[in-house]
This record gives C-alpha cells, structure tokens and sequence, in this order.
C-alpha cells in the first residue's frame, strides 16, 4: 500500500526510551522523537494545519505566496506542504540560525530573507516585521504568523497529544517541552490535562526570553530580553498560543548546557537531535529531584541534528564559546612555564643531537636554521641509519634531516593533534600569542589521555 505524497507521512512519530544518561532517575523518560516527520521536525505537524485551515477559511488561493517568519523548522514543513498543493513561499529568518537551516528551505523552492537577530520586535529590520510587510506588498498572499494563529496549537491538541497518551498506554505523568510560539505544548498538554489533570507540563525557556518571567509574574519584562544562542525556544514576546493554564512549571537552560547535552544525546544514546532536544533533556535533568519512581516522562525532541552541524556539532564553534571542555595543544604545554623550545641547526652533529636526546630525554628535535623551521631529527628516524652506518653520527644534521614538524593553532584540540601527529611524524609545533614555538609530540598526546 503506498502513500498518496509525502504529506501523509507526517506525525506517529516514535517515543523511544532514553537510557543511559538519565540511569540515575527514578522514572521512565521516553522521547518524542519528532525528527522522523518528513521534514525532520515537528513543526510540520503544525504547518500542515494551518495551512489547510488558510484554505477552508479562503484566505489563500491556488497559485498564491505563503509568507512567514521562522527559525527555519516552520518553513521546511510549509514548504514541503507548499510542492505538493502548488503554493510559492517566502521566508523570514534571523542570522542566529544555522545556514543549514536557510540552505533546506532554498532547496525545496522557498525564498529566504535573513534580517538581524539583535532588535526589537517591531522594528521594521525585524524578521517578524519584514514577513507582515511582505504579506501586504506581495499579492494573493498569506502570512502564516505561527505565533498567533490557534490552528498551531490545535494541530498538537489533534494529533501530538493524543499520540502520546496511546502510545503510553495513558500512562504518561510529565511532558516536557522546550517551547517558542507555545503551539506544542499548550495543544498536546491540554489534551493530555483533559484525560488526566495530574499530568504536569513543564516548560522549557531560554536565558535571554522572557517568557519564564511572565508565567511566574505576569509581567511583561524586556530587561529579560537579550541575544541568545539557542535555537527554535524562548520569546521576546508572548505568541497568543499561549494558554498558561496547561503549563505548571518554566525552566530556564543555558545555552552551553542545552548544546552539550545534545551533543551527549547522539554519542550516547543514538539520538542525532537538535539544539533544543539538548535544551528540553537538561531542563528535565534540573527538575529531576520532583521526580519520583513510576513516573513516565515524555520529552519532546523537536527536530533532527543535521541543521546544527556547522553549529552545536561543530567543536570548533563549541571551543569558540566556551561550550566545549576540551585539552588544546596550548593546555598540554602549560605546565612548561618559561622553558623555551630545544632546537638544532641542520649545521649541527647528529652527535650533538643524540646528546640533546640523551640529556633531555626527548626523542624529538626540530631544526631550525635563522628562525625558519626547516626540518626535524627524531630517534626513531635516526635509529635504523646508525645501525647501517656508524659513521652517520659524525655528520651534519643535513644529511639525515627529516620533513618539518606541522604547524599548528595553539588552540587545536588534543583529538585533532592525532590527525597531525602519526607514525611517520611524531610531533607538532605551534606559537604562542608572544610568537614563541612549542612543541608537542605523540608521548605528551597519550600522557594526556591517560589523565
């Protein structure tokens, strides 16, 4: 039996347990894992809606233009929903977005306008701002606004929320989203309020929205307004989808640790998700002490990890930010204080090295001749040389020299030396920010690891 488009492959998308990092809870956490719509995020669910309930209402006809401003998610599933009903689509998006994200909507025909992230809402540069423009410039157009249209939420009321409660034989006690137009968690949490009250819906918020400020408050804070990270959650604004009565509890994430946590979702458990799946994990991990044995934890993972691999995936990106933790070629050779790199001239002895060898028992030795680094000299090259000729330790280096040591960023990370550092070279050489070298050989490597 086939499928009539690729439309109707959207939703009934799998709940799969996570288990080794949250092994030390109390409670089943199981993730929606919403990356296997054909758009590879749930958004789609929401984009199919709308636009059928734009058609009923009459408010775009065939032929016409879908406008709206998005993060990227929205447009894929908008888009898809577009090549199969003949519609065109502009999109929206701020420069905070990875350009994977922009690059998938050029791909299935949309147009897309990158505006600012860093202004105000109704700032005519903003992405909201420049969609509702569009939309009245562009003729036999349609601006979505996912924001304010209800048909997003009850796309979840219809098809998320229900899903979850079958496939958890009704047995879900906590859903946990990370939430940005309010769509997902407010349609899918009032379902599942409505077969049972005592399910509690927390929500996930980024430092940077505001909207944790208002569910406590009330208050409508722009002082809690600032650029973020983090990707698809948080608001500078509250959305109408909003109904905080379907929420019982916000949780703010970093942006480091919701990036992290993703990166530990793929490596750990098989989950290649996106940034805000990190984002709802480790909003649930700060919640755990409320939970309790027999709890059934539904995470919603929204969208797949191939949009942030220039971004979340990325471990130069990640060291750029201070998110990843790891050894450089600087941190290796730290602990040396002042102690200037050994070197030799290529006028030299190979005595005169097998004696520096010997004195600082180091089995590697660049050569520089006036400050230029233009070979090395190493024990294990000169080994098989001196067994054939004895004579070989009497001549100059030159004779006997090897090719340079690679020069590397002082900030290259210790598992990207291996890629410099092999059998046939044993060290690398890098200059710190006063321009002096530093050498790090394939012993300092395995020394490091082994910490």
């Amino acid at each position: 039996m086939w499928l009539n488009n690729i439309l109707e492959t959207i939703g009934n998308t799998p709940l799969i347990k996570i288990n080794k990092i949250t092994k030390d809870l109390p409670c089943t956490v199981l993730a929606k894992v919403e990356y296997f719509n054909p758009g590879n995020s749930i958004k789609d669910r929401m984009a199919l809606k709308m636009l059928e309930v734009a058609e009923q209402e009459g408010k775009i006809k065939p032929g016409g233009t879908i406008i709206e401003g998005t993060s990227g998610n929205t447009g894929m599933g908008l888009a898809l929903a577009a090549c199969i009903k003949g519609y065109k689509c502009i999109f929206t998006t701020t420069d905070k977005q990875s350009k994977e994200k922009a690059d998938i909507l050029k791909a299935v025909g949309a147009e897309v306008i990158v505006c600012p992230t860093n202004v105000e809402p109704e700032d005519p540069r903003s992405y909201y701002s420049v969609s509702k423009r569009l939309s009245t410039e562009v003729p036999n157009s349609w601006y979505v606004n996912q924001y304010d249209n209800l048909a997003n939420r009850l796309a979840h009321y219809e098809q998320t929320g229900p899903e979850i409660w079958e496939q958890t034989e009704g047995k879900i006690t906590h859903l946990v989203v990370a939430t940005g137009t309010g769509g997902t968690i407010v349609g899918t949490g009032k379902y599942l309020k409505e077969k049972n009250p005592n399910i509690k819906i927390w929500a996930i918020d980024s430092y940077g929205s505001l909207l944790k400020k208002y569910f406590d408050t009330g208050e409508l804070d722009n002082n809690e307004v600032y650029p973020y990270i983090s990707e698809g959650f948080g608001e500078d604004f509250v959305p109408q989808n909003y109904d905080m009565q379907y929420i019982d509890e916000f949780v703010k994430v970093t942006d480091k640790d919701g990036a992290v946590m993703a990166r530990r979702i793929a490596k750990e458990e098989g989950i290649f998700g996106g940034y805000s799946c990190g984002s709802c994990l480790q909003g649930l991990m700060q919640l755990k002490n409320q939970l309790k044995k027999d709890d059934v934890v539904v995470c919603i993972f929204h969208d797949h990890g191939s949009r942030y691999v220039g971004k979340i995936y990325n471990d130069q990106w990640m060291m750029e930010r201070g998110f990843l933790e790891v050894k450089t070629f600087k941190d290796l050779v730290s602990g040396r204080g002042s102690q200037r790199l050994l070197t030799i001239t290529s006028n030299q002895t190979v005595l005169e090295a097998i004696d520096l060898m010997k004195k600082y028992d180091i089995e590697n030795i660049p050569v520089f001749d006036n400050d230029e680094n233009v070979g090395s000299i190493s024990a294990h090259g000169l080994f098989d040389k001196i067994l054939s000729n004895a004579d070989i330790k009497n001549q100059q280096i030159k004779t006997v020299i090897e090719k340079p040591y690679p020069i590397v960023a002082f900030d290259t990370a210790v598992e990207r030396l291996s890629t410099f550092i092999n059998k046939e070279n044993g060290a690398a050489l890098s200059k710190d920010d006063s321009g002096f070298y530093h050498i790090v050989t394939r012993h300092d490597i395995i020394q490091s690891l082994s910490k």
